[in-house]
C-alpha cells in the first residue's frame, strides 16, 4: 500500500475518502501509459532534497540524485513562498541543465513534503501531475500553489 492510500484510509468520512481515492486513481491510471519523468527537487541553496520522493513517484516521476540527469527541476523550500523563490532562483540556474534547456523549472509554494493529511497530499499529487505532464493534467493550481518558471 502506498503512503497516499494510508493517508486516505485515515479519513473518517467515507464519501470524502472515496473522492480522494478517485482523484488519485484518475492520475495513476493516466500516468501508467506515460514515460516516467526524471525530476530533481532543489532548495534555495541548490541542495537536492529527497523529501518529496514518495509523492513524486506516485505522480509518475523518478527523483534524481543529480540535477544534470533531471528533465524537470522543482524548487521548493519550507516557509519560502513562490514570490521569494522568484527572487532567488534565476541566479541558481545553470544553462547546462536539461531542465533549463527544456524550460521545465517549477516553483512550488506547497509544503507537501510532510503531507500527512489526505486533502494536502491529494492536492500536492495533482500539482505534481500538472508539472510533470504539462498539457495532460489541468487542475487549476498553476499560479496559486506552483508556477512554471520561464528561463527564456
Amino acid at each position: 500500500m502506498s503512503f497516499l492510500n494510508a493517508v486516505i484510509n485515515r479519513v473518517g468520512d467515507e464519501q470524502l475518502r472515496e473522492n480522494f481515492q478517485e482523484r488519485v486513481d484518475i492520475i495513476q491510471h493516466k500516468i501508467k501509459f506515460m514515460d516516467k519523468v526524471a525530476v530533481a527537487c532543489l532548495d534555495t541553496k541548490n541542495h537536492l532534497s529527497k523529501d518529496l520522493e514518495a509523492l513524486i513517484a506516485e505522480a509518475g516521476g523518478v527523483l534524481q540524485d543529480d540535477v544534470h540527469t533531471a528533465r524537470a527541476v522543482i524548487y521548493c523550500e519550507k516557509s519560502t513562498s513562490m514570490l521569494q523563490l522568484m527572487g532567488v532562483v534565476p541566479s541558481l540556474l545553470n544553462k547546462d541543465w536539461p531542465s533549463v534547456e527544456y524550460d521545465r523549472i517549477y516553483l512550488w509554494d506547497d509544503e507537501a513534503a510532510v503531507a500527512d493529511e489526505a486533502n494536502v497530499a491529494v492536492n500536492a499529487l495533482e500539482d505534481l501531475a500538472e508539472m510533470l505532464y504539462p498539457g495532460y493534467f489541468v487542475f487549476g493550481n498553476e499560479g496559486k500553489t506552483w508556477m512554471s518558471f520561464k528561463t527564456q
